[in-house]
């Protein structure tokens, strides 16, 4: 039983992959004999362990602390002490059953804990125990991120500072990456000078292997280092060969994941308008770094570029009312601008964004991306200042057509505002710290947005379940896309992955089934599909804070499920350390940047167990519900939400939504309503499939809402084919190939095929089907809609044309819903164009997931090829 509960908030996350370990030996009297970090990369997903071995070498029991930076991006996953043989291990609970332990002991005045921030990169972790006379301690702590690819490249960060010189240090880092390991780099402050000889490298191939290990000499000897020894930072940079344009490709015990990042493509140009917030509080060296870091943007822009200049404080004004070429005068003409740029004034975000959109929305879009990018380091004080208004009046405006990405600067700016307005956008959100480097920030972040290859990115897994994110707004060089799932059935010879993407001028697909062979594992478990954990667990967070009601708490849950199963200390999950007996337990929590430390007054100096927050920036008026309708998720003290710096779609019930979307009917039984669900256009689709006659048929949509397929295939037997597109007809008879255009009448018939064209309407019998495929034209486009007149005999009949009509109840309540299924859904009321008839009527429809009209997944109607 715990007799105490000791707390320090605390955990981890951010971008790249950092450490930093060491028992804090304030009084000398420790010895660090052994201090250890190894590192081990697969997939791109690392797992840390630290492990520190120190001796109590006097003839006293003494308190000795382990403390451990950590990556404010990873997760930590295991922690560990091992006393006299005895091991105690960390264990992770749901946040407020934590919490109701340390507000027990808090009420019995045992020691409380600490919050605070370690800087932009790095939290950290922090315990203690007493340790007896000449007696030894063992401390482990394991913690898990995925690498995220910047400008080129992936970068695992170790940030080390034992406290001392130690006898047996060493950091030990294996990559194993299956495509090939394309270059390897070592830099960082550990790397420079005396200790550059104590790193060794080695490169074969798909393996690398880094090793670290500085005399106790050499430990005293770095630009940072002293008499408390090694203080800095060992940076392992690598890239990956990327021989397909598909990418990479990866599966084991039942997960896969993708990593796709193609190069060869034309680089799409763009429409950006850069909102500048000139008020009062940018006075200073915020301006200044600001207009350096403009001007040199402006001169990175390329010539097809074009774009516009807005600043604002109290009012709005514009550099030019209309974007501009990236021509030279222009730039000259906008640099001019840019160094006159001067602080004034209120803060009217609402109004500056909605005219930077207007601009973009006036500005023709073909074969362009555009984007909006607002710099602003504080609240809204003038004008529309209600949050969730703006919010509102932000995404309507925009309407999914390009990402805003919101630079926050400042610790105090409201951070919560801006990155859930970026989210809700298809962007990101970004702080940017006012240190010397700010104008290098924003430089930074402007080139990973500079060079965009693909927008509305989708990606297809056939055969696939419990996907991570699917569908991308925009792909820009030198970063990459990652999505997880599982493989259904863990069939991996029905797998097939496939992307659908807009390139500069024309659709781009790409196409792979998983390899056969046995993949490279470099660990005994999944690592896997810890990594579809970790991508799930984060990409449901940063859902969360878009949602509220009850979809935010659906949501919540199901992260929660995840982290409590595979033991990740998160915003929703706490771990707690046991101690010997007779000593406080301890809790950890994930904090939050930008708060300030509290204390309790019971806190003795140095007690506690620490983490210190990734980079979530978020606004403490959130975490305590301060006016703006978010919920406070526990005590004030300890509760995070978390920053996941990767775009997330806003997506209805159990479907991501991208635009445009193609819309269909689905007929129900004795209802006067059908039902009505979206598809992502430009998909290929599994129409119909019927085994008993070796019968299918297949459909490739068009580009836009209103197109339609654009082409047909129909399979009978082995050597039978119908194609169907928009120009004519060709069949194949398994002998001779006859073609047909769309104006012609025709009533050609086989022993097992009839095919009659009348009216632009294709009437096709085989067996005991027949369907009718219409040529249409709308807005200009062509296109075709196959009818199913009659429905194949027989069982297995599988494909978007069969489904039969489905049974529904209405259930009244606060929010509509349809029980389908003995389960209940959500709906809207909505319409849709049917099709099936000529005269094309507009027709009222329930409007829900295709998962939930048809119960099953998008995958398992997708096919990879016609």
């Amino acid at each position: 039983m715990m007799k105490g509960v000791s707390v320090g908030v605390g955990l981890l996350g951010l971008l790249l992959a950092c450490v930093t370990t060491a028992p804090t030996n304030k009084n000398g009297d420790w010895d660090i004999y052994s201090f250890h970090i190894n590192s081990t990369v697969t997939s791109r997903y690392a797992t840390t362990i630290i492990t520190s071995r120190v001796a109590n070498p006097i003839n006293q029991s003494q308190e000795i602390e382990f403390h451990v930076k950590i990556p404010k991006n990873a997760f930590i996953s295991k922690f560990k002490m091992t006393i006299e043989g005895q091991t105690y291990d960390g264990v992770v609970k749901q946040k407020e059953e934590a919490q109701q332990q340390y507000t027990q002991a808090v009420s019995r005045g045992q020691s409380a804990g600490i919050v605070s921030s370690v800087g932009r990169t790095l939290e950290e972790f922090k315990t203690s125990v007493t340790v007896a006379a000449l007696s030894k301690v063992t401390f482990e702590l394991t913690y898990e991120e995925l690498l995220k690819r910047r400008l080129g490249k992936y970068e695992l960060l170790i940030h080390a500072r034992p406290m001392q010189p130690v006898a047996d240090f060493k950091i030990d880092v294996y990559i194993n990456e299956r495509p090939g390991i394309n270059f390897l780099e070592i830099t960082g402050g550990l790397s420079t000078k005396a200790l550059a000889n104590a790193i060794t490298k080695t490169h074969a191939s798909s393996e690398a292997w880094v090793h670290f290990y500085p005399s106790k000499e050499q430990q005293s000897q770095c630009e940072s280092c002293g008499e408390q020894g090694l203080n800095g930072d060992l940076v392992i940079a690598y890239d990956v060969h990327r021989n397909t344009s598909m990418g990479d490709l990866n599966e084991s015990e039942g997960y896969f994941v993708h990593h796709f990042a193609p190069s060869d493509l034309p680089r799409i140009p763009k429409n950006v308008v850069f909102i500048i917030d000139q008020s009062g509080s940018m006075h200073g060296r915020k301006m200044e770094q600001t207009r350096e870091a403009l001007l040199k943007i402006l001169g990175d822009l390329a010539e097809d570029d074009h774009f516009g200049l807005i600043t604002f404080d109290s009012s709005v004004s514009t550099w030019r009312k209309e974007l501009l070429p990236a021509n030279q005068d222009n730039l000259e003409a906008a640099k001019s601008f840019a160094r006159h740029i001067h602080e004034r004034g209120a803060t009217d975000i609402n109004a500056a964004v909605l005219e930077g959109t207007a601009m973009l929305n006036r500005h023709p879009h073909d074969g362009s991306v555009s984007l909006l990018i607002l710099l602003t380091d504080g609240d809204p004080t003038t004008g529309e200042t209600n949050l969730e208004k703006i919010h509102k009046n932000i995404k309507e405006a925009i309407g999914k057509k390009f990402p805003l990405y919101c630079l926050g600067f400042g610790m105090d700016v409201n951070f919560d505002f801006l990155e859930k307005m970026a989210l809700e956008n298809s962007g990101v959100g970004r702080r940017i710290y006012t240190d010397s480097d700010a104008a290098l920030q924003l430089q930074g972040f402007y080139e990973e947005v500079a060079t965009p290859l693909l927008t509305d990115v989708q990606m297809v897994y056939l055969g696939g379940a419990n996907l991570t994110q699917t569908n991308f707004s925009q792909y820009y060089n030198g970063s990459e896309i990652v999505v997880a799932g599982q493989i259904t059935d863990n069939n991996i010879k029905m797998f097939t992955a496939e992307v659908i993407a807009i390139s500069k001028s024309n659709r781009v697909m790409y196409s792979e089934t998983l390899p056969m062979e046995e993949p490279i594992e470099a660990r005994s478990d999944s690592h896997i599909q810890r990594l579809w954990a970790y991508l799930t667990v984060k990409q449901l967070l940063d859902k969360e804070v878009q949602l509220s009601g009850k979809a935010k708490d659906k949501v919540k849950k199901e992260a929660l499920d995840l982290c409590l199963k595979y033991g990740f200390v998160t915003p929703l999950t706490s771990m707690v350390v046991t101690k010997p007996q007779g000593e406080d337990s301890q809790v950890a929590h994930k904090p939050k940047e930008g708060e300030k430390p509290t204390r309790s007054s019971q806190v003795p100096s140095g007690s506690g167990l620490q983490f210190f927050n990734r980079h979530v920036h978020r606004s403490a008026k959130k975490m305590r519900g301060e006016g703006r309708g978010f919920t406070a998720e526990g005590g004030s003290m300890f509760l995070t939400d978390y920053d996941v710096g990767q775009a997330f779609q806003k997506s209805i019930p159990h479907f991501v939504m991208v635009s445009p979307l193609q819309r269909f009917l689905l007929p129900a039984e004795g209802q006067a309503l059908p039902l009505c669900y979206d598809i992502p256009v430009a998909l290929s689709l599994r129409l119909l499939k019927d085994p008993n006659n070796e019968l299918s048929m297949n459909g490739q949509l068009g580009q836009s809402a209103s197109a339609g397929y654009r082409k047909i295939v129909i399979h009978y037997k082995s050597d039978q084919h119908i194609e169907l597109d928009t120009t004519g007809i060709t069949f194949n008879d398994g002998q001779n190939i006859t073609y047909f255009s769309w104006i012609l009448k025709i009533n050609h018939e086989t022993d097992s095929v009839s095919l009659i064209l009348r009216d632009k309407e294709m009437d096709v019998t085989i067996a005991s089907t027949r369907v009718v495929i219409m040529l249409y034209k709308r807005n200009g486009i062509k296109f075709l809609w196959p009818v199913l007149r009659q429905r194949p005999t027989g069982e297995n009949i599988i494909g978007i044309m069969a489904h039969p009509p489905v049974a529904y109840e209405e259930v009244q309540g606060i929010t509509m819903k349809l029980k389908i299924q003995d389960k209940e859904v959500d709906v809207s009321r909505d319409s849709a164009v049917d099709l099936s008839v000529r005269a094309t009527p507009t027709v009222a429809c329930w409007l829900l997931p295709l998962q939930s009209a048809l119960q099953r997944e998008l995958a398992d109607f997708t096919v990879t090829q016609l």
